[in-house]
């Protein structure tokens, strides 16, 4: 049995992790080539047309691995009002219908998640024992939510580096030396050494970042070949991003906390309620919660990442333009026809709002402490606030 996974984030290093232990790693394990335009291309060719960029995406990573010789391929799939659904029987008729006879395995993400993910371990590594297997997943997992940590340190360092790109060239090496770590003990290590060389860049005395949320569909938000690294590109233009959605949150609430009655969404879900009072499918309610959440926060701004055609993301992002939270959102739409210089000039335009915003509250909080020192004005005077008012517009508060 060979078997072939899509990419998403840094996923295929805990899965390798996983099937190295259990004996399935090397010839057992194919981990196709990191996203690219051929990937893209792949997807799009042998989609169908209305498909949503993830669905492109993760045929196109199966499809390299069926050329280098996966005859069983893993993929996710659910239940709800979202098209994940069908990821898998579709995916696995185009494959037959390109000539490659794979057997598709599939995770059950909504329902009975833990079961489905190790019963699927224990499928791939032809029946070894259940305690065999746990020291493979909490090994595997151990490794994913070190990333996630180092990963969040970065999201803040990339913003007031003096040194353009330190960050990523740290990151990178963690990325691999915790992908080569043989066992728990030096993942933890790993973890703290480099959180630590994260946190001595060498960072601008008068940095004060602009604080970006993301929020979104889940794929397009963590896969950074679907985002077009907009972290990255957001670190390089000083700004701090700020993600709830990550694989280790996932995992730690979906796979555990959420059996003993512990909601991660709760309050997100609460906040939401005044705008949408269910859940639309996909990652919908909780987009529309994490903008009145990121008000709260004292975010600067929120950038909402959607795949095009998207259903669940689409009511989100026309509730969004409706709340009374003054809090700008950019929407982008994910999908094959997206490029780069485009996506980066809407970004700059964005932050150029965002800073002109902050600015603009500053300099009216600093003329109303001076004008508490001015005299009382005679009647036939304008006010102190009517003197001082704004003259320029309200700035939407809406979609970017």
């Amino acid at each position: 049995m060979r078997i072939g996974i899509p990419h998403f984030g840094n996923v295929y290093i805990p899965v390798k992790a996983m099937a190295n232990k259990l004996g399935a790693g090397g010839e057992d394990l194919i981990i196709p080539p990191p996203t690219s335009q051929r990937t893209l291309d792949l997807g799009v060719k042998y989609s169908p047309v209305e498909a949503c960029l993830p669905y492109k995406l993760t045929l196109g990573n199966l499809i390299e691995a069926c050329e280098l010789g996966a005859d069983t391929v893993l993929q996710a799939r659910g239940t709800g009002i979202c098209r994940l659904g069908y990821y898998a029987k579709n995916q696995e008729q185009i494959l037959r219908d390109l000539g490659y006879d794979a057997h598709f395995l599939t995770i059950d993400l909504s329902r009975h998640k833990l079961a489905s993910i190790l019963n699927m371990i224990k499928t791939l590594c032809h029946g070894a024992p259940w305690p065999q297997i746990i020291l493979a997943f909490r090994f595997g997992m151990g490794k994913l939510f070190a990333l996630d940590r180092i990963e969040k340190e970065v999201q803040k360092v990339r913003a007031v580096e003096i040194e353009k790109g330190l960050a990523n060239s740290i990151y990178r090496e963690a990325i691999q030396a915790i992908d080569e770590a043989r066992d728990n003990k030096e993942v933890k290590r790993l973890n703290r050494e480099y959180i630590d060389r994260l946190k001595r860049v060498p960072r601008g005395p008068q940095a004060d970042p602009l604080k970006i949320a993301l929020a979104g569909e889940i794929y397009v938000v963590i896969e950074p070949f679907a985002n077009m690294d907009i972290e990255m590109e957001l670190g390089k233009l000083g700004v701090e991003v700020e993600r709830t959605l990550t694989l280790s949150r996932w995992v730690k609430y979906s796979l555990f906390l959420n059996r003993l009655g512990i909601d991660e969404w709760k309050e997100v879900h609460k906040a939401a309620l005044p705008y949408l009072k269910r859940d639309v499918g996909g990652d919908g309610w909780e987009s529309v919660g994490e903008k009145v959440i990121c008000a709260r926060n004292g975010c600067d701004g929120l950038i909402h990442l959607a795949p095009f055609t998207c259903m669940p993301e689409t009511v989100a992002q026309n509730i969004m333009r409706s709340t009374k939270e003054d809090l700008p959102v950019l929407t982008v739409l994910c999908d094959e026809q997206m490029a780069k210089p485009g996506m980066m000039t809407r970004l700059e335009a964005f932050v150029d709002l965002l800073q002109f915003r902050r600015k603009r509250r500053r300099d009216k909080g600093n003329i109303k402490v001076f004008s508490n020192r001015l005299p009382v004005c005679h009647s036939e005077e304008r006010s102190d606030e009517e003197s001082h008012r704004d003259p320029s517009p309200e700035l939407d508060s809406g979609s970017g």
